[in-house]
């Protein structure tokens, strides 16, 4: 068997040598640390005048502020459905310019029907996988969250995991289900001591350090094979067709 640290390329005859690169520690280590305090962009999938995804959010928004974050919070109120207006609808904008500027995200939803709302899945919708070279949520994270009005369920932050891999982010392992969230909240919209809100502080706790941890190296993070090989093969074919 091969060193591991001098691998044989002769014997991957598959491979695309010139593309291929052994991860390393070395690469792991950022050449240089942000000193921004980290950026979270939090998402919410009710327009209900008392909104408990909303109002978890914002509880989520002020833990992140009490650890040394930067938050934004969209409002999805006047956000058109997917296709039904153009990418220059200023809400759209509002939304991407957002998603740009943000290292991590949070998404809460209530669970309607088994499943996550219609509205906060739009939101998701009018972020693209791509706009020009840029990839608005590639290697950033996301932690997920939601409320129910009657028994605890995993129905929505199941659906949103999936949501995140498919946008190519990195979830963190914890999350948050509230139950029967009518009772968790007072009058003025705070959520109340529980072993709901402690969750939430963990969760948020967790999208913190989970940010810092990878904020300046998710570019070599989501480095892949496939891509870096796709590009070669690009740049091949151009250089090399025939002149006309």
């Amino acid at each position: 068997m091969p060193d591991a640290a001098s691998p044989n390329l002769a014997e991957l005859p598959q491979l695309a040598a010139e593309c291929f690169d052994a991860p390393s520690n070395e690469r792991l280590a950022a050449a240089a640390s942000s000193t921004h305090a980290p950026r979270f962009l939090l998402l919410y999938g009710s327009l209900r005048e008392r909104s408990y995804s909303r109002l978890l959010t914002f509880e989520a928004a002020r833990l992140l502020q009490a650890m040394g974050g930067e938050t934004r919070i969209f409002d999805p109120a006047g956000l058109p459905l997917p296709d039904a207006a153009p990418d220059s609808h200023p809400k759209v904008q509002e939304l991407r310019e957002a998603a740009l500027w943000a290292e991590g995200m949070v998404w809460c939803s209530p669970e309607r029907h088994g499943a996550m709302t219609g509205i906060l899945k739009a939101q998701i919708d009018w972020i693209p996988l791509a706009l020009g070279a840029v990839r608005p949520t590639q290697g950033k994270t996301l932690a997920v969250m939601e409320v129910s009005g009657g028994s605890q369920s995993f129905n929505a932050v199941n659906q949103m995991r999936v949501l995140g891999r498919w946008m190519r982010m990195i979830t963190i392992p914890n999350q948050s289900s509230v139950a029967k969230a009518f009772l968790e909240f007072d009058e003025a919209g705070r959520m109340k001591p529980s072993a709901y809100y402690e969750r939430v502080v963990d969760v948020m706790e967790e999208l913190f350090k989970f940010t810092l941890l990878t904020r300046d190296v998710s570019p070599y993070l989501v480095d892949r094979y496939s891509e870096r090989k796709e590009s070669a093969d690009e740049l091949s074919r151009r250089v090399n067709q025939r002149a006309i």
